[in-house]
């Protein structure tokens, strides 16, 4: 087995890692075992932190928003550095979430991620997220 299969091998086990412990146990402070502190996040939300402290707030916010929320990996392929990800997040809308007030709905969105590791640690990301799917179900 060459080393960038390796490479690969390791770090799809490493998204799937951090799908399972922060976005579906909403283990919030495990951010910075998976994620370096300078990451450069390409999907940035306006207003948030760069960095891991960034992706604490957005994981933060939806967690209060959809606090029984699931992350379900559909797919995943990796090549060196590169993870690709296309997950199911569902989830009860008992929170304020962009501006939308509390709806009880149950939501699901669909979410594409690519993720570059460097030494173990996401270093870069990039998403397209349902939003228009999300704030349709919402009522929004």
């Amino acid at each position: 087995m060459g080393q960038d299969r390796r490479s690969s091998d390791r770090n799809k086990a490493r998204q799937r890692d951090f799908v399972s412990v922060v976005q579906e146990k909403g283990d919030i402070d495990a951010v910075d075992e998976y994620i370096a502190a300078d990451f450069l996040d390409h999907s940035a939300v306006a207003g948030l932190p760069p960095g891991a402290a960034g992706a604490k707030a957005v994981f933060g916010l939806i967690r209060a928003a959809f606090p029984d929320h699931d992350a379900q990996v559909e797919h995943i392929v990796a090549e060196g550095d590169l993870v690709a990800t296309y997950k199911t997040f569902t989830g009860t809308h008992l929170g304020d979430f962009m501006g939308v007030p509390p709806s009880g709905k149950r939501v699901t969105i669909r979410v594409m991620d690519f993720v570059r590791y460097e030494d173990v640690k996401v270093a870069e990301h990039w998403t397209i997220v349902d939003q228009l799917g999300l704030m349709q179900q919402l009522g929004a």
